[in-house]
């Protein structure tokens, strides 16, 4: 028995989100609206995103012993997040500095914080969060180790019983170790994490992408997704390869919106659909999420999505 559909392990910040009439380029100044701050982090995110589509839910992170990390335990609880693997103290909590133009467009920068102290003995401290949770969602705004570990612990598995399925967005982008590429399932990339990762091999330089799916199939990872923003996402599990559209919306927002999906995805995949079953659920929670402003103000509940 499974306490969990889902297990996020990732990050916690505050965004801080100013709007601009254009994003500023190197050595310039502009100026912008009133500063906003939000709960946000993309582990953070995904969790929030999740529950509030009615999964059950558990947050693996560690915040800061501040009014940031308390902004963000507040968040998590009322969107019925199960808290006990949070972890506060270390460091201050992360924070996001988010600039948002007129398109919705944004530019992110983060201060890891407490984030960078999320630590493999934490991931094993935390050994029963991960025998109860059906799939186990990761990025990349915690240490790489750290991730590492969670891919190690799901791949031994509990008692007998197997662990948790893996789900990896690789967003910041960085190197990933064989073992981790090898237990996802699936991995979730937009186009520049995807170039990013096929940097070395001529198809990084492709438009297609099927071609950028396939040489990433070819590197290990069990499935991918590649997100294509308003032209929804694209399946490859190499038995098949499915286009998925997203419905036409006006978006006001972006920030967030790739945490909703995956928050979706990694939750439908928890309660047993198949993966391009899954990727069509998610990619409707991801078209209502650019629809309003912030990340997880944002983020629609099972009711919106199939208003959708």
């Amino acid at each position: 028995m499974h306490d969990y559909d889902l297990l996020v392990v990732g990050s916690a910040n505050a965004d801080l989100v100013i709007g601009v009439d254009r994003r500023p380029g190197a050595g310039e100044t502009v100026l912008g609206s009133d500063l906003a701050v939000h709960p946000g982090g993309k582990g953070a995110n995904q969790a929030v995103a999740a529950a509030r589509l009615g999964a059950r839910t558990a947050l693996l992170a560690r915040v800061g012993d501040d009014d940031y990390g308390r902004l963000l335990l507040d968040s998590q609880a009322t969107a019925g997040v199960d808290t006990a693997g949070v972890l506060v103290g270390g460091a201050p909590t992360g924070v996001a500095l988010i600039t948002v133009d007129p398109s919705g467009d944004n530019s992110i920068v983060v201060s890891q914080g407490a984030n960078a102290r999320l630590t493999p003995g934490d991931v094993r401290a935390a050994a029963g969060l991960l025998a109860a949770a059906r799939v186990v969602s990761l990025q990349l705004e915690i240490p790489l180790e750290t991730v590492a570990e969670v891919v190690r612990a799901a791949g031994a598995g509990f008692g007998g019983r197997p662990g948790p399925r893996v789900v990896l967005n690789p967003s910041p982008t960085a190197p990933l170790p064989t073992d981790v590429l090898a237990a996802c399932d699936p991995l979730v990339v937009n186009e520049h994490e995807a170039r990013f990762l096929l940097s070395d091999a001529p198809v990084g330089s492709s438009d297609d992408p099927e071609e950028w799916a396939d040489a990433l199939l070819s590197r290990g990872p069990r499935s991918v997704v590649v997100t294509l923003g308003a032209e929804g996402a694209l399946v490859a599990d190499g038995d098949r390869t499915v286009l998925v559209p997203s419905p036409a919306v006006t978006a006001v927002d972006t920030t967030g919106a790739g945490d909703a999906f995956t928050g979706a995805l990694a939750w439908r995949l928890g309660v047993g659909d198949d993966l391009p079953t899954a990727v069509r659920f998610a990619v409707r929670v991801g078209a209502a999420a650019v629809t309003r402003a912030g990340a997880q103000a944002s983020f629609p509940s099972a009711g919106e999505v199939a208003a959708l």
